[in-house]
């Protein structure tokens, strides 16, 4: 490694790749500190193929306009959630046993980079307010996913650099934030040690939550994340780089969920999507790494690929909070400040593509719904948005047994992902709880109430500082260590609750303190969700409706009958600096980073199989031999003329990866629901979708499966109907994708803009090719989606600017033809379309293919990453 320059740190020498050195000092101090990370990545590996010296120019010149030109980038490290995160192993499972069956080497098909397992999207809130509810839980977590953890046990030894945190960990986000990012990593195998910046992408589209710390990571679907895993470089667009400047402090009494929710709200409505986000000025230094990270979380509810912030003073300082030990925190303050990575105060400004800004000091007391967490509201316009969103179903209950109040909140819930890492957070919760019991106040008896920590510090300093009593004295109880609610693993509502839906078609609310709030997403019997902070979702499970206006109107009535107002209960800012200074510190995440003895107790039991190929058991309806690497989509994107083809769905804007691939219970009339009971499984063992995802039986029938999805193609019925052509019949997806496959029609979806926006779900990708969809035409796509798309060989289509499924007047009983597909992919000319009724003329338009590189388009046309990785193998 002769000519790197190098540093010391701990008593020990390191080199590192000078992008400074490279580019000129200048034009380094204007870059964005984000892109001087992938600038580091891009320099480090120049040589490698399609790596140039003039990509990290491109990278650096602002007169090069974002997806202008495509970067491929080496990921040392992958992250997975079991949600995810088991199809992902399942997939490379799945191609030892194909390449075994074509006379190859099985074991040739392993991770070459290391990956982070964290199981936390399988607990389910089936018990709650009740100390027992945590062991419950977790003990029918496992009962449910015994199959899909015995699997996973199998792949920890069977797959090289695979790590697993058991269920009862925490948060994949949380645990990330607090044990795994390093910031800085080294190479070993050079002499001296080469550092370099913590670089991720993982299987969970919250990733960039781990940004706070100055960790370039974001999330990606499954099929991305094979890529990466089989050793192939992740080829990212050169992106657009916003710069969101922050004045001011925060008022007194606000919450840095307020601050989120208004970020969110602004950055969607500049319209950020797909843009590298970076947080900088006089209010960005004073924010700690756990505000940071609240914020950062939310990147893809405004719809950036990250929400950045560099390294600095206070990533040094969370460091230490959270037990890294004194040599690697040398470490990463070295290597940052050598490498010109080191946010320093008083440092000049980067020059970003654009500026956002926002004064602090203007934000106002917040809460996101009823439906999208960027509609942001003032508390005291809450009220009006339920109105207006229940309607004429905003009534009580028809019967007095059932009465509950026009309003009435099912669910209150203080969920693991955006904000349980933030201490300020949950103290001030548990202060608020605090007052509340020593009022005598109690939750409401309707609501659902449950605390789904991030990780056990969150607990640990909670019961330290005397608080999780009074949580609990309302209901609070620890539900488990897990993404619950805001997935829609909720559980069962209160019967109250659920008679007043099904029986009095009542409009029932959710709060929660979590980031997605889609509709149909929280709980299929509530119809209103909304976003708010810990301490502002007990206070509305106190007034149990979601009809008043909270800084306004008493919460509630105390056993006196004297009304209690939130402004009584709201502690003061002092009060949580103080408790946080005392309980939070590094002893706890110390103390708290291992398994609990009753999870580890329940992990040690499973017993798993051995060797490199995976046994696939034929009666297992929980893990199920992929078929990827046996069918394939027809090679939509390799032929020049595609003539027949029918759509499978028309649907708007803002279809999210929710509403295509949904994951929390499975319904039981829904086609995946009447699957189950085909073959013997009774309801109660449905399991969720997210639990169902080992069996593709189950996704595909599932697809475009979500209550509340709206196909224009079956009027105004919600949920998994369309209609078939030329019958015109109305039948559901599942049963139309298969007549269709019979009469080898190829399929096709019709979109409109931000097709695929939400979570990084790769069966929003498989499910649809699994049913036959080649092509889908919308007017844009969510960054994510578009990418798994491509992978499974979907080609992503669209519209022209000027057209739409509106202005054209398509309504999904016409016959589409292509030409020139093939020349659209590789060359991104334009693609010739004609729409054929059974009675006038047809309808020509033009499409492009959304396709962002060279690799992309070779992608595609080679049938998508399966058939590739397959034939590659061979």
């Amino acid at each position: 490694m002769g000519g790197l320059p190098t540093f010391s740190a701990s008593g020990n020498t390191y080199a590192y790749h000078d992008v400074r050195r490279e580019l000129g000092a200048d034009i380094y101090r204007r870059l964005p500190y984000v892109a001087r990370v992938l600038a580091e990545n891009i320099l480090r590996h120049l040589g490698r193929p399609g790596i140039t010296r003039e990509l990290l120019d491109a990278l650096a010149d602002p007169s090069v306009a974002p997806d202008a030109v495509a970067l491929p980038l080496y990921v040392p490290r992958l992250v997975l959630p079991d949600s995810s995160g088991i199809p992902v192993l399942m997939d490379l499972a799945a191609l030892r046993s194909a390449v075994a069956r074509k006379g190859g080497d099985p074991a040739r098909v392993n991770a070459t980079v290391p990956i982070t397992f964290v199981v936390d999207h399988s607990l389910q809130v089936d018990a709650s307010a009740s100390p027992e509810a945590e062991a419950m839980n977790l003990k029918r977590e496992f009962e449910r996913n015994g199959e899909r953890y015995r699997f996973l046990k199998w792949a920890e030894q069977s797959f090289r650099g695979l790590s697993v945190f058991p269920p009862g960990a925490g948060i994949i986000h949380q645990i990330h934030l607090e044990q795994v990012a390093a910031v800085t990593l080294v190479d070993q195998a050079q002499t001296p040690p080469v550092a370099f910046p913590d670089f991720t992408v993982a299987g969970d589209s919250h990733t960039p939550m781990v940004n706070a710390l100055g960790v370039l990571g974001w999330g990606v679907g499954g099929i991305e994340i094979e890529t990466v895993a089989l050793g192939e470089p992740y080829i990212l667009p050169k992106p657009e780089f916003v710069g969101v400047r922050l004045d001011g402090v925060p008022a007194p009494g606000i919450t840095i969920t307020d601050v989120a929710l208004t970020l969110t709200e602004l950055l969607r409505a500049a319209g950020v999507v797909g843009a590298f986000v970076e947080f900088f000025g006089p209010g960005a230094g004073g924010l700690t790494v756990p505000d940071r990270a609240t914020i950062a979380n939310m990147a893809p509810e405004y719809g950036a690929t990250t929400g950045f912030w560099p390294v600095d003073e206070q990533t040094i300082a969370y460091l230490r909070l959270t037990g890294r030990s004194a040599e690697q925190v040398a470490l990463v303050e070295a290597h940052a400040r050598a490498a010109g990575l080191f946010r320093m105060a008083g440092a000049p400004d980067p020059a970003y593509d654009r500026v956002i800004p926002l004064d602090l000091g203007k934000i106002r007391r917040s809460i996101a719904g009823p439906g999208m967490p960027h509609v942001r509201q003032d508390t005291a316009d809450v009220a009006e948005s339920f109105r207006a969103r229940a309607g004429k179903r905003s009534v009580g209950a028809t019967t007095a047994a059932d009465e509950l109040p026009a309003g009435a909140i099912a669910i209150a819930a203080i969920t693991s992902c955006t904000n349980t890492s933030n201490p300020h957070g949950m103290i001030r919760a548990g202060l608020l709880a605090k007052a509340a019991a020593e009022r005598g106040l109690t939750s409401a008896a309707w609501v659902k109430t449950s605390l789904a920590p991030g990780s056990r510090a969150v607990t640990t300093y909670l019961e330290r500082a005397g608080l999780l009593t009074p949580l609990e004295a309302l209901g609070f109880h620890v539900v488990g260590y897990g993404c619950t609610t805001c997935a829609g693993k909720s559980g069962p509502l209160k019967p109250i609750a659920a008679s007043a839906v099904e029986q009095g078609e009542q409009t029932l609310a959710a709060v929660l303190s979590g980031n997605r709030n889609f509709d149909g997403r929280i709980h299929r019997l509530v119809g209103a969700n909304y976003l708010c902070s810990p301490a502002l979702v007990i206070a509305y499970a106190l007034g149990g409706r979601i009809s008043i206006d909270i800084d306004a109107d008493p919460v509630a009535t105390d056993p006196q009958g004297t009304p209690v107002f939130l402004r009584e209960l709201w502690p003061d800012d002092a009060e949580v600096d103080a408790v946080v200074a005392r309980v939070v510190t590094p002893d706890i995440f110390v103390s708290t980073a291992q398994s609990s003895p009753l999870v580890q107790a329940s992990w040690d039991a499973i017993e798993a199989p051995s060797g490199v190929l995976f046994q696939w058991d034929r009666a297992s309806t929980y893990i199920v031999e992929p078929p990827f690497f046996a069918d394939h989509n027809g090679g939509f994107a390799a032929a020049q003329h595609v003539s027949g083809a029918r759509v499978l769905g028309i649907f708007g804007d803002a279809l999210t990866t929710d509403h295509i691939s949904p994951g929390g219970e499975i319904p039981l009339d829904s086609p995946a629901g009447q699957y189950l009971q085909s073959i013997g499984i009774p309801p109660a063992g449905f399991n969720s979708y997210v639990g169902r995802r080992g069996n593709h039986h189950v996704m595909m029938r599932g697809t475009y499966g979500n209550l509340r999805i709206r196909n224009r193609m079956a009027g105004d019925r919600e949920g998994w109907w369309t209609r078939i052509y030329p019958e015109g019949d109305e039948i559901t997806i599942p049963e139309a994708a298969l007549r269709y496959r019979e009469r080898k029609t190829p399929l096709i979806v019709l979109g409109g803009h931000d097709f695929g926006a939400g979570s990084s779900r790769d069966w929003a990708a498989k499910g649809p090719a699994l049913l036959g969809v080649q092509a889908v035409i919308a007017r844009s796509f969510e960054r994510i989606h578009r990418s798994n798309l491509i992978g499974v060989g979907i080609v992503p289509l669209v519209f022209a600017r000027a057209d739409s499924v509106e202005t054209l007047g398509l309504d999904g009983s016409e016959e589409f033809c292509f030409e020139g597909i093939a020349a659209g992919v590789a060359q991104r000319s334009p693609i010739v379309v004609s729409a054929r009724r059974q009675h006038g003329d047809p309808i020509r338009f033009d499409v492009r293919a959304d396709v962002r590189s060279d690799a992309e388009a070779d992608l595609l046309q080679r049938g998508g990453m399966f058939h590739a990785c397959l034939k590659r193998m061979n």
